[in-house]
């Protein structure tokens, strides 16, 4: 279904919008909420533009791009913020992960 890379989510600091792919629509309300939140926050914090993209093994990734030359955007803070994040939120980024697997790529669920 999906060979390239898939994007769950994303924060832009400079349109200040949020965007949720509609194909994770399913997903619970509490979940979506706390996605919003985490990236809006980083955004907040670092400046930029933060994407939560799934690649093509189904691994999800952050991925951060910022304007050229913009004297906002600190990328030693982004950098930090990744590493909090992925240990602060690990359990629901791994769940997420694994939902994408099995309901997207049809793996099968590991215990």
């Amino acid at each position: 279904m999906y060979e390239e890379k898939v994007v769950l989510c994303g924060a832009n600091s400079y349109e200040e919008k949020y965007y949720l792919n509609p194909d994770f629509d399913a997903l619970p309300d509490s979940i979506k909420d706390e996605l919003k939140i985490m990236c809006v926050l980083y955004v907040n914090d670092v400046g930029g533009i933060l994407t939560l993209v799934y690649d093509e093994d189904g691994d999800l990734n952050f991925e951060v791009t910022s304007e050229e030359f913009d004297p906002m955007f600190d990328e030693i803070g982004s950098r930090l913020k990744i590493k909090q994040l992925q240990r602060d939120k690990e359990e629901l980024l791994t769940a997420l992960q694994m939902y994408y697997q099995v309901f997207f790529l049809g793996g099968e669920l590991c215990y």
